[in-house]
């Protein structure tokens, strides 16, 4: 969800990525949450951030407490931020109360980015 709020809020002023510390899916729900504000994720796919290692990244930003946990130290010169939001794909209950979690989160991303991206130059 914060790959495809920053491709669309930032547009060309950042190049962006996103991983994981295992590869599984972009979650159906995620896709569904982000579809009803006007972004589409569909296409997105899961990564593992073993690919981006070695490139060069102003910022490295975990969303989550596991992945921040377990993300590991980047050789070139990078900032490295973290945002504790809970991580929606461990909800519980049926798939309307997961799906509020989805919403939940999705706006708790969408408005840190918005800030975050008006501080930058």
């Amino acid at each position: 969800m914060a790959e495809g709020f920053l491709r669309a809020l930032a547009g060309d002023r950042l190049e962006v990525a996103s991983a994981g510390t295992k590869a599984t899916r972009v979650h159906p729900l995620a896709v569904r949450a982000m579809a009803e504000v006007g972004i589409d994720i569909g296409a997105y796919a899961s990564k593992t951030l073993d690919r981006f290692l070695g490139q060069p990244w102003d910022y490295v930003i975990t969303v989550c407490d596991s992945a921040n946990e377990r993300c590991p130290v980047f050789p070139a010169r990078t900032t490295r931020i973290h945002w504790s939001f809970d991580d929606p794909s461990r909800a519980a209950g049926t798939d309307d109360d997961r799906l509020q979690t989805f919403r939940r989160v999705r706006d708790q991303i969408a408005a840190r980015l918005r800030v975050w991206l008006a501080s930058r130059p």
